[in-house]
């Protein structure tokens, strides 16, 4: 497996292992992991905390080259907010552990040059199903229905 998405899948145990979901996330540049994060949601009581909002926070403040030599690592499909900050920063691509759980604007994404892997992990497939069956309304909420 990817050593980058062992990584994403480690921030999703964390999400877990604190009291939120299972989502994961790292950015990459030059093959250097510059930011991690989990889903935070539940845990800090934020709106916006995904997995990949909280990536690109922890991060820091980065040079818009830098973005735009990035690829990012979710070990979920981004919705739409994720999304449209990979759209905002110009990344040129995410890799997917999974999209069976719940698939984003992927169409939308690849319209916009986006270049998206999605691997299908079965450990990412799992950790969300096992969620998902035990949280409905917290992974609800987290999509927004």
């Amino acid at each position: 497996m990817d050593v980058f998405m062992e990584a994403a899948i480690e921030e999703a145990r964390k999400g877990l292992a604190s009291g939120g979901l299972p989502i994961g996330s790292v950015l990459v540049i030059d093959r250097k992991i510059v930011g991690r994060g989990h889903n935070q949601r539940e845990q800090r009581g934020s709106a916006i905390l995904h997995a990949e909002m909280d990536c690109i926070e922890n991060a820091g403040r980065l040079k818009a080259r830098d973005y735009q030599r990035a690829t990012l690592y979710s070990t979920l499909s981004p919705c739409d907010m994720c999304s449209g900050t990979v759209l905002l920063y110009k990344i040129p691509r995410v890799v997917i552990g999974e999209n069976r759980n719940f698939q984003g604007p992927e169409d939308y994404l690849r319209k916009r040059n986006v270049v998206l892997d999605v691997v299908s992990n079965t450990e990412c497939i799992q950790l969300m199903s096992d969620f998902i069956r035990a949280n409905p309304e917290l992974w609800n909420e987290d999509i927004g229905v």
